[in-house]
């Protein structure tokens, strides 16, 4: 069994989501950035020159930067491609604050910004869960959060309603977490081929680096390991936990059932000891998407694209462009994503959760208020169960945790098993993946849903939070600050929009959704290399709303082309450096979250080889024209006559 230093260890480095270093990599490099370059850049117009177009979209600039005379005193090393236009870059003998600051004032930068330490949010900093606690069993409530709301659980989903209408089956839901046990009996035949992204600095299974192997090696540190006085902590086996509640298997006879019973998890490993990069958790999520991970060395994920993407992590800071960035590309793509709030006591939710488009999820307690550990703010979407213990005194069973697949290895894996009333899985890391789950029976229900629509559900079926008048003794959360909020009565500012309703959310579904309708065209049709393409649309949204929001993206051909200038709702425009075949993608929104996209395609042909296959013009239907042929004659002449020997 865990000893408690372990255990308060595990708790302060967890719940504390700081964005701590290793100090062997601080040893090693003193900075660590994500840059995003100008579509017009002149190192990107370099690269062009030196490597092609796919040097613009894949940037290794660290050389070219130290080219000029503003940056040539910096030791800069290149980093992984993220996006397009998007890398990491290192540097030693400075710091982070100092390399953004330069970074941030050269033209060629369209922004810049810390490649942050993310953790995952799995336990809350409650001292009452501490201590060397017995073997328990699964809760007496069993799986209280999946059956229907009433009596005590007034938070409960109502999962097991749902499931007379779907199951999630047929749809693809992505953990990106620490890994998962694949051995897991509750896991079998629910796991596709997933993939591990964290950086060799993170990792410590047998292979250093990205390589297709998902699997879970154990997260346990050593004291000091992560940063200079870091606590030691066990192995959490979060993705285990996180997989278990989206789909673990159901009607086997084994465990537990998950929130979609037949739904599929691409398992993504992005977190590995002392938590992960920001840029491999967005490598990680353009990968599951089945979007070009831009790394040579890395196969795109055409097999089993995810529909929905959990992400129970984050750190703290308001949405950072890589992240909004990230986001947006995939819910244009049509993915769902769906992130834990954090737990730090009641402060301001953590990104990517505050991510617009994001479905950030709050965690409630079994009675409906705010469970003491979760973050708030105004930007979440819902609230759903975390599990809480309602124990007055240390040693007695946890009541209300949310039971899932685990492992019980302290450090490697040992085996496996189910977290239960002693051994708790509680945080908004589990609150979230049952908003996934939700959100896969929503899907198989309504295959057409967009991204902003099944956020729209979720937020218009969620049940009221129980009022404050319930129980005076509870204060009222308020917007978050520095000042930490415990338990507290959820609001539709600080929580979301109410409380998870699985049957109400896949009923909703069921029921369709009106879309805007839109349009779009370009001009011209076959544009040449170098010029300008005109984008247009026209769009109607539905009686009694607006449009609120709107998004042009390139949804192929962003090696060879860019959107230039200022883009508004009824025009853009797209500039193309190479021939090939471009499609704009043209998003809108209206004022009910609903969505509707329309798509234009069009071939940019490199003049030149326009010209000579068409023979210079001078002659139609494919004849070779006296000038061609004079020219011929000429080369002919002049190769040097080959003599017998």
């Amino acid at each position: 069994m865990r000893t408690l230093t372990t255990r308060l260890g595990a708790l302060l480095l967890l719940a504390g989501l700081v964005l701590a270093t290793s100090a062997q990599a601080q040893a090693l490099e003193t900075a660590r950035v994500i840059v995003k370059f100008r579509a017009d850049a002149g190192v990107s117009r370099q690269a062009l020159g030196e490597q092609g177009a796919v040097a613009v979209q894949r940037p290794q600039h660290a050389r070219r930067l130290m080219r000029r005379v503003d940056l040539a005193d910096l030791s800069l090393a290149d980093g992984r491609v993220v996006a397009p236009r998007v890398q990491v870059l290192r540097a030693r003998g400075t710091s982070t604050r100092a390399l953004l600051a330069r970074l941030r004032a050269n033209p060629d930068v369209e922004y810049a910004e810390e490649d942050q330490r993310v953790h995952i949010a799995a336990v809350p900093n409650d001292p009452l869960f501490a201590g060397n606690q017995p073997t328990g069993v699964t809760p007496s409530v069993g799986q209280w959060y999946l059956r229907a709301n009433g009596g005590e659980v007034v938070s409960a989903i109502n999962a097991q309603a749902a499931w007379d209408i779907a199951t999630g089956a047929g749809v693809v839901v992505a953990v990106i977490d620490t890994g998962v046990r694949p051995e897991h009996p509750d896991l079998q035949g629910k796991l596709l081929t997933g993939y591990d992204f964290v950086s060799t600095a993170s990792d410590n299974d047998a292979r250093s680096g990205r390589d297709p192997d998902p699997t879970d090696p154990g997260d346990w540190t050593a004291f000091g390991e992560c940063s200079t006085r870091s606590a030691a902590s066990d192995s959490s086996w979060h993705g285990t936990q996180v997989a278990g509640l989206v789909a673990a298997s159901s009607n086997n006879g084994v465990g537990i059932s998950g929130t979609a019973l037949d739904a599929k998890v691409l398992p993504v490993r992005a977190l590995g000891k002392c938590g992960g990069f920001q840029s491999d958790i967005v490598s990680a999520m353009r990968w599951a998407a089945g979007l070009d991970p831009l790394d040579a060395n890395v196969p795109r994920n055409t097999a089993n694209p995810a529909k929905v993407i959990n992400l129970s992590l984050g750190s703290s800071g308001a949405c950072s462009a890589t992240y909004q960035t990230a986001v947006s590309e995939l819910t244009a793509a049509g993915v769902v994503v769906v992130a834990a709030a954090g737990n730090g006591a009641g402060l301001a939710a953590l990104q990517p959760s505050n991510c617009v488009g994001v479905i950030g999820v709050a965690g409630v307690r079994h009675a409906g208020t705010k469970v003491g550990y979760s973050n708030l703010g105004p930007n979440l979407s819902v609230a759903a169960p975390a599990g809480n213990c309602v124990n007055t005194a240390a040693g007695l069973p946890c009541l209300y945790p949310l039971a899932t697949t685990t492992n019980s290895g302290s450090t490697t894996a040992a085996a496996n098993t189910y977290s239960d009333s002693f051994d708790t899985s509680l945080g908004t890391s589990f609150a979230s993946p049952l908003v996934a789950g939700t959100v896969a029976m929503m899907l198989q229900a309504n295959s057409r849903l967009t991204p902003a629509q099944v956020r729209a559900l979720i937020r218009s079926s969620a049940r009221a939070f129980p009022p404050a008048s319930t129980d005076a003794s509870v204060p009222q959360c308020t917007a978050p600050s520095l000042t930490e909020q415990v338990e507290c009565h959820c609001t539709t500012t600080t929580c979301g929009a109410g409380m998870l309703d699985a049957l109400a959310a896949v009923q909703a579904a069921t029921g369709g959704f009106v879309a805007p309708t839109v349009t779009a065209s370009a001009s011209p049709n076959q544009p040449e290399v170098g010029g300008t393409i005109s984008l247009s649309s026209t769009f109607v949204a539905p009686a009694g709303r607006s449009i609120t929001a709107f998004q042009w993206v390139l949804t192929s051909g962003a090696d060879i082309a860019v959107l230039s200038g200022e883009t508004t709702p009824n025009a853009a425009t797209i500039v193309a450096s190479a021939a090939g075949t471009i499609t704009a993608q043209l998003t809108v929104t209206d004022s009910q979250g609903a969505q509707a996209s329309a798509s234009v395609t069009v071939t940019v042909v490199d003049p030149a080889t326009t010209a000579a296959a068409s023979g210079g013009g001078a002659s139609g239907g494919g004849a070779l024209g006296w000038p061609w042929l004079a020219g011929l004659a000429l080369a002919v002449a002049a190769l040097p006559r080959r003599r017998r020997a």
